[in-house]
């Protein structure tokens, strides 16, 4: 159970890292400040500050988030708020302490009546509580502020904001998410491909035959091409297959090809098992050849990827056309469920699995669905066509109406998550 756990945590923190470094390293290029880059949600366990972002670990390891200035409601310190300042030489504000909990042995104590801490860039109020000494002090463009739970991070002028930055740029800023999840996926599918020691090949070549097998008992050796199986003509690994599920326990003639290149004919009787569909299906136990070449390991990291994408598509697709079902979705709980077999195969299981969840997470993040990456490109479509975005109050009211929703599915795929891996 401990390995489930740690693997569950180091998996999801590799996607959200991933994930996220996208959003942080476009943003960051846009000109866009990037005040926080946290990994998991609830209270902040741990920080640390390079530059302009605070860097922070929060309690619950399942997600985390870029907080860009602008892109969320900025935290607003309202009149009549105690506060704490630090003032340099020149009697501007550096830091502005709202942590109730910390308390600065140099800072000014102010009770705020007015503040604008992204266009004029000040702070005026009593000091100390006297109402007779009222104060107006400049503020540092990188002022700090410690926010009410400890946090802290750069205040953000309003050139600096995410709204501030070109459509093209914003655009991409959203999209690099979901982009960063596809190049995790294709590098996770090629360092899969180099620890197996190269790619399932589609060839009609057999690779290793198992002891006591069907294939060893009729003298099927490792690197035999099967040219025919019966009147059949046989070109790919996958028509092999094919032809010997669909006749268990019936005699098949495979005409083949040795490596030295001498034809034999050979009788061979599949074995009767019974597959996930409880059907019954032949085997004859034997495995696909490798591709051990450096290219073949390189492309198998883009090709897999993109084999997930399309199946993906059409999944979601099958939603549209045979009815949705709350069983084509998994949360967490489905996530950590199936990671407890994965941690049984090995690294190799748990780097296939890691690359499977990227690619699922980067679509599901496509989605043109207020509050993931998709709705909010969906937004700067709409703005692109229309020549002017939204109002802050619409695309308010249009994102809250989407995290709803996305709030309420993720109960709903939770309880049946439970319910199916946990009562059945």
């Amino acid at each position: 159970m401990i390995a489930t756990i740690i693997t569950f945590i180091i998996v999801f923190s590799i996607l959200v890292i991933f994930h996220e470094f996208g959003h942080y390293y476009f943003a960051k290029r846009a000109g866009i400040l990037v005040r926080e880059f946290a990994i998991g949600f609830g209270p902040k366990i741990f920080s640390y500050r390079k530059g302009e972002t605070t860097f922070t670990i929060r309690i619950l390891p399942v997600g985390g988030y870029v907080r860009m200035a602008g892109y969320e409601e900025e935290s607003e310190i309202k009149p009549g708020t105690p506060i704490g300042l630090i003032v340099n030489d020149a009697n501007e504000v550096s830091l502005i302490n709202t942590y109730k909990k910390k308390q600065l042995l140099d800072a000014v104590p102010m009770e705020v009546t007015s503040i604008d801490l992204e266009k004029e860039l000040y702070v005026e109020g009593y000091l100390a509580g006297d109402e007779t000494n009222l104060v107006r002090y400049p503020v540092l463009r990188d002022a700090m502020i410690i926010e009410e739970d400890g946090t802290e991070v750069q205040i953000a002028p309003i050139d600096v904001q995410f709204q501030s930055a070109s459509l093209p740029k914003r655009m991409m800023t959203n999209f690099a998410g979901p982009m960063n999840n596809m190049i995790l996926a294709i590098v996770a599918f090629i360092v899969l491909a180099f620890l197996q020691g190269g790619v399932v090949s589609q060839e009609n070549v057999l690779g290793d035959i198992l002891p006591d097998s069907a294939a060893e008992e009729a003298g099927l050796k490792e690197g035999d091409r099967v040219i025919q199986i019966g009147d059949e003509k046989i070109t790919t690994w996958n028509e092999m297959v094919e032809m010997v599920q669909l006749n268990p326990e019936k005699e098949l003639t495979f005409q083949v090809e040795s490596k030295d290149g001498t034809e034999k004919t050979l009788t061979v009787t599949p074995s009767a098992n019974e597959a996930a569909d409880g059907t019954e299906v032949g085997q004859i136990g034997v495995q696909a050849s490798l591709e051990t070449s450096f290219w073949a390991k390189i492309s198998f990291g883009f090709v897999q990827t993109w084999t997930l994408i399309t199946q993906l598509f059409t999944v979601l697709g099958s939603m549209f056309t045979k009815g949705f079902s709350i069983d084509m979705f998994g949360g967490p709980v489905a996530i950590y469920a199936t990671t407890q077999s994965v941690v049984k195969t090995g690294l190799i299981g748990i780097v296939n699995w890691l690359a499977v969840l990227s690619v699922n997470l980067g679509i599901v993040n496509l989605l043109p669905i207020p509050g993931l990456d998709g709705g909010k490109l969906l937004l700067n479509i709409v703005e692109g066509i229309r020549r002017k975005p939204l109002s802050e109050e619409k695309e308010g009211i249009i994102t809250l109406i989407g995290v709803g929703l996305l709030l309420v599915l993720m109960v709903l795929v939770t309880w049946n998550d439970i319910q199916r891996y946990f009562f059945n």
